[in-house]
């Protein structure tokens, strides 16, 4: 079968992760103590195609600037449907693709994907609920998750902290700039993408830029050099400085 097709960059993401995990492990400092003044924060990370949560929890780790010992992380799993693209083999997956490899040109399944944008909006609630500030909330999503990310940021009926999406994708139509509310227009994104990913082409992150211009919306774009479909040391440090920058204090 031609699943391998598939699993197979899946396989890769880990590995490359996984790796990248431990070498910056292996390089972390001493933790200065908690400055008193900062502010609870939250950031939700959502993963991609076929992984899940808990494979992508010591990312948190590697956050070692003192502004994040008082984050909440949270990295949920996507429930288990079929996926299109893998010929209707059951996955993790927070909404269904179409196809592999992505492109600018890619269907997409709106339907699907609001609902998982549902499912994101009250993950966000909760933590707001609880007393977290949502310009303390940050939302930051690899490859199908970070099409999620997009699309639940540019939804929200509030203004965040921040969104970073990772090697993801524009994955609705242009119709859907008339239903952006003016607060999350505000919502600054960071947007990093490999300039060597064959899962999803650079097209299709490169498409990103110019539709959140005309939406209006604030984004950062970064293209890394001989990167595949994988997360960098290079682009995880760069989103801790990004995060760093944009988390006011309490005083």
């Amino acid at each position: 079968m031609n699943l391998w097709l598939l699993a197979k960059p899946i396989a890769v993401l880990l590995v490359t992760v996984s790796s990248t995990i431990f070498l910056l492990l292996l390089s972390q400092q001493n933790q200065s103590p908690r400055p008193a003044s900062m502010a609870r924060s939250f950031v939700l990370w959502l993963h991609g195609l076929g992984d899940s949560g808990p494979a992508n929890e010591p990312i948190k780790t590697l956050f070692t600037s003192p502004e994040f010992r008082n984050t909440k992380w949270s990295f949920p799993s996507a429930p288990s449907n079929p996926v299109t693209c893998n010929y209707g083999a059951r996955m993790p997956s927070w909404f269904d693709i179409g196809e592999i490899p992505v492109t600018a040109n890619s269907p997409n399944n709106e339907t699907d994907l609001l609902k998982a944008v549902k499912s994101v909006h009250k993950m966000i609630d909760k933590e707001i609920d609880a007393g977290t500030n949502p310009s303390n909330v940050f939302v930051c999503g690899f490859s199908q998750g970070g099409a999620l990310t997009l699309a639940s940021v540019l939804l929200y009926p509030k203004t965040l902290g921040g969104a970073a999406v990772f090697s993801g994708w524009v994955p609705f139509s242009s119709s859907i700039i008339e239903q952006i509310p003016p607060e999350a227009k505000r919502t600054p994104i960071l947007w990093s993408h490999g300039i060597a990913d064959r899962t999803v082409f650079l097209e299709a992150g490169q498409a990103g830029p110019p539709f959140l211009e005309r939406a209006g919306v604030n984004c950062e774009f970064k293209a890394y050099p001989d990167l595949g479909h994988s997360i960098s040391n290079e682009e995880l440090k760069h989103l801790e400085s990004w995060i760093k920058a944009r988390l006011p204090s309490s005083s």
